[in-house]
């Protein structure tokens, strides 16, 4: 038996996998990725601060040594989405190019090996869009549906002379891809967190969702005169809290919905972009120089599933390269994006996770 499969053998025994499944992950329904920033996993494992994920994290599943790619931020939702960094190895704007260095959006863009930061390559939507499957990202603080917004702020952090980011398209992923920028359709794409109420209320929901909350209730945390004690990144202890309550809100609104308790399989991924550190550790792959993965932290990992396993923690490295395989083996969408095809780097499907019941 391959030495990554042994702790988990009894486990995917309990869980067999449906007659369509690819690699063993069975067809689903819907898979709603949350999306959380900078934290290490020790981080999310204190029940002082974090009650609802270490709660979550014993009744369902987790992903106990799952990385990062890179650092900073951005990279790490354009690497989720299509497979690579495409060579993003900062937070400047999406539309920024080499050699924009008079706008202030484009603070890195002289540096040597700075990319095009719009990316023309296929990413996941097109795939499920190929296949007759919706998407959506679910962005709090979006200032407008399809908003092609820098950042965004709520007028009470404005102090007339900074805007601080509650909302910020470093963490969006989707608008780094040249035909969403382009898409007609993009209104209908990118909305706010009132538009996912709605939609959970309605039972209209994508196949696939990033959910990203803004940068208050997502643990990356602002700075400011006027930022709330527990929106502010140091001491971070109030910021995971209130991160946390977050996520308890989120995953309580998403298991109430009929379609959670319906027949088909349903899916919520908690996970982080990076470490809080610039802890280069990784898996799959990684190497120092690796463009596209030289490391970005041990972060916490949750799958929560309507009918799939309960209790498990599964040992198996896996990064954002490996989620997105899954999610493309789920859907059964092809090809597979980039480093997501890398098997022999050891990319591989996060199986047990997923699987559900005979």
């Amino acid at each position: 038996m391959t030495w990554w499969l042994a702790p988990l053998a009894l486990a995917v025994g309990l869980f067999a996998v449906a007659a369509q499944a690819r690699e063993g992950v069975p067809p689903y329904a819907h898979i709603f990725v949350i999306m959380d920033e900078n934290k290490e996993y020790a981080q999310l494992h204190d029940a002082a601060l974090a009650p609802n994920f270490v709660a979550l994290a014993k009744r369902y599943g987790e992903a106990t040594e799952f990385f990062g790619e890179v650092h900073p931020s951005e990279a790490n939702y354009v690497a989720l989405l299509g497979g690579s960094t495409f060579g993003i190895h900062d937070d400047d704007w999406f539309g920024c190019k080499p050699g924009m260095a008079a706008d202030p959006r484009c603070a890195k863009a002289t540096a040597p090996g700075y990319v095009d930061h719009t990316v023309h390559a296929p990413q996941l939507g097109d795939l499920l869009e190929a296949t007759g499957q919706n998407w959506k990202a679910y962005l709090e603080s979006l200032p407008g549906a399809g908003s092609l917004a820098y950042i965004a702020s709520d007028p009470i952090f404005f102090n007339g002379a900074r805007k601080t980011a509650l909302y910020a398209s470093k963490h969006t992923g989707f608008l780094n891809f040249a035909d969403v920028q382009a898409d007609p359709r993009r209104a209908e794409h990118l909305v706010d967190f009132r538009r996912l109420k709605a939609d959970l209320a309605s039972g209209d929901l994508p196949a696939f969702a990033l959910v990203i909350p803004n940068q208050c209730h997502d643990m990356h945390g602002l700075e400011g005169a006027t930022i709330p004690a527990e929106c502010r990144k140091q001491p971070y202890g109030p910021l995971v809290r209130r991160g946390d309550e977050e996520l308890g809100e989120l995953v309580g609104e998403i298991e109430a919905s009929g379609a959670w308790k319906g027949p088909q399989n349903f899916a919520i991924v908690i996970t982080f972009d990076e470490g809080a550190g610039k802890d280069r550790s990784g898996c799959c792959g990684v190497s120092p120089d690796a463009i596209s993965n030289f490391g970005g932290g041990h972060i916490p990992t949750l799958v929560i599933t309507n009918h799939g396993p309960r209790g498990l923690a599964d040992p198996t490295p896996y990064n954002h390269y490996s989620l997105l395989r899954t999610i493309e083996d789920a859907f059964n969408l092809q090809p597979y994006l980039g480093l997501a095809a890398d098997t022999a780097a050891g990319v591989r499907p996060m199986t047990p996770l997923f699987a559900v019941p005979r």
